[in-house]
């Protein structure tokens, strides 16, 4: 509601209130770039060093974490290695993505996003990032999901832009990643596969850096003709194959319509504390990407900051 009393306001000041209309529907996004970027250069011409000490105290944006940063480095190369050698080849992600990489084929609001220039806008969530990258991959030939899923890993620090009101939460924060990307070949054998691999990272981190077992919480989303079958398939492929794991089911169906057919929350007990660290599931990001509805997705990730 602010935003748009804001926007109004600026409208009425230009003197042409179908101005944002007019520059969505007939400007390039080239030809926005380089205004803006004369805009910018002419506000920071402006500026003095002081009102760059202010911004820089003002902006939650740009202010240091609290994690020790060489404790959070030994943290990242430990779940890096462990993904690495669960065949997640682990790998290096820019610090920006192309604009729109959360909200075209996601969920996310652009306005949860910081959208920059050229094109592009700061991380705000790795996976969408590794989605864009395998598909390009894919696309192009130079690697192949069909006999074979084809997955990477990464740990990456997020900047999110929406307010946040609840204790513990932070502007920017670091968070380890998986994506695994593959081809529906019936009974949910795709499905099944990522499952498994994904929570067996999972299981070794936690017992690793922890010496805890995991728990898996399984919750039932739209996307799936058969989603209560899905939902019971996988729990019961787990309990199969990692007895040592507990496994739950929630089969109530949400609104959230960000995953496809299950998401999974991956839940700790850390010094008598019941921990909701990280979650997972199946999007349809390299459906709408690759237009295959063949290709199958799973996504999951934890937050670092939380485990240190």
């Amino acid at each position: 509601m602010n935003h748009n009393k804001a926007m109004q306001r600026i409208l009425q000041q230009s003197g042409n209130e179908d101005l944002l209309e007019v520059w969505s529907k007939e400007a390039s996004l080239s030809d926005i770039n380089t205004f803006l970027l004369e805009l910018f250069r002419n506000k920071t011409h402006s500026a003095s060093p002081s009102d760059l000490l202010n911004k820089y105290a003002a902006n939650s944006f740009v202010q240091p974490a609290a994690v020790n940063p060489i404790a959070l480095k030994r943290l990242e190369i430990t779940l890096l290695q462990i993904a690495e050698a669960a065949s997640f080849p682990a790998i290096q992600l820019s610090p920006v993505a192309p604009l729109g990489s959360c909200s075209v084929v996601a969920t996310a609001d652009q306005n949860k996003i910081i959208s920059a220039l050229r094109g592009t806008e700061v991380v705000a969530d790795a996976t969408n990032l590794l989605a864009l990258h395998m598909c390009t991959l894919l696309k192009a030939r130079k690697a192949s999901n069909e006999e074979q899923p084809l997955q990477f890993s990464t740990t990456h620090r997020h900047v999110r832009a929406q307010p946040f009101n609840f204790p513990g939460a932070l502007t920017h924060f670091s968070l380890f990643c998986m994506v695994t990307s593959g081809r529906d070949a019936g009974s949910y054998s795709f499905e099944k596969r990522a499952l498994l691999d994904h929570i067996n990272v999972y299981q070794q981190i936690f017992k690793a850096v922890f010496d805890v077992n995991i728990e898996v919480q399984f919750n039932q989303r739209v996307g799936y003709t058969d989603g209560a079958g899905l939902i019971e398939r996988l729990s019961d492929h787990i309990r199969e194959m990692m007895p040592d794991i507990i496994v739950s089911e929630n089969s109530s169906k949400t609104d959230n319509r960000y995953y496809k057919g299950v998401q999974f929350t991956i839940i700790a007990k850390i010094r008598e504390q019941e921990v909701r660290i990280g979650d997972g599931g199946l999007v349809d990001w390299s459906q709408q990407l690759l237009g295959n509805h063949k290709e199958r997705m799973m996504i999951s990730a934890i937050g670092l900051d939380r485990m240190l």
